[in-house]
């Protein structure tokens, strides 16, 4: 079924009294995940959601929460407060010449939960307003993809967006997750599209 036409029926189904999250189910083969690493950072045309986003900073800003050098052994030290540090952050940016000492640091939480800042989004070589400005809105309208499994769910939207809005960000999810696999579309079993409460449904996407 076309995109636009499964949307269309899955807006049939009964109406919530919330914003039900769009996913985009991605079923996959071929691959094996004791030896396949599979990781993308995909910029989407619409935001949906926003994002809670923490600073690694010479100094504190007024834009963004902000942990400066001197808190790092703070947070090192204390594995608690270190990881409702790392729980209540989608997204983490940092100065680049910081990244050895939040390396360090943060490293051992930041890594396995696959929010560490990375050159292709997060690290900042200025820390000027206007870079901490630009990165934040970069974030915004990004989604991080990590394929463990051979199920690949991603929030694309929400119901309340219009339908050609969803359809562009699932083609450009879509598209990073292909990209970032080994043998590209012959690793796609087939591709799904559900809401919070509905059943999914198959599609074909281009």
């Amino acid at each position: 079924m076309e995109l636009k036409e499964a949307l269309i029926e899955l807006r049939k189904e009964k109406e919530r009294k919330f914003k039900q999250t769009v996913d985009l189910i991605v079923n996959l083969k071929g691959l094996d995940f004791r030896k396949t690493n599979i990781s993308a950072i995909v910029p989407i045309p619409h935001k949906f959601k926003e994002r809670k986003i923490c600073a690694f900073l010479n100094a504190k800003s007024d834009i963004v929460p902000t942990v400066t050098k001197p808190e790092f052994a703070k947070y090192a030290s204390d594995k608690i407060m270190l990881k409702n540090l790392v729980k209540d952050y989608d997204f983490f940016i940092a100065h680049g010449p910081l990244m050895p000492a939040v390396a360090t640091a943060f490293g051992k939480v930041l890594g396995p939960s696959g929010k560490m800042p990375s050159p292709q989004l997060g690290i900042m070589m200025q820390d000027t307003p206007e870079e901490i400005k630009k990165t934040i809105i970069s974030m915004s309208k990004s989604i991080k993809i990590r394929v463990k499994e051979g199920s690949v769910k991603i929030a694309v939207g929400k119901t309340d967006m219009k339908d050609e809005q969803i359809i562009e960000n699932i083609q450009s999810i879509y598209q990073g997750l292909v990209s970032a696999l080994p043998t590209k579309r012959d690793n796609v079993r087939n591709v799904l599209v559900k809401f919070t409460m509905t059943k999914p449904i198959k599609v074909g996407v281009n």
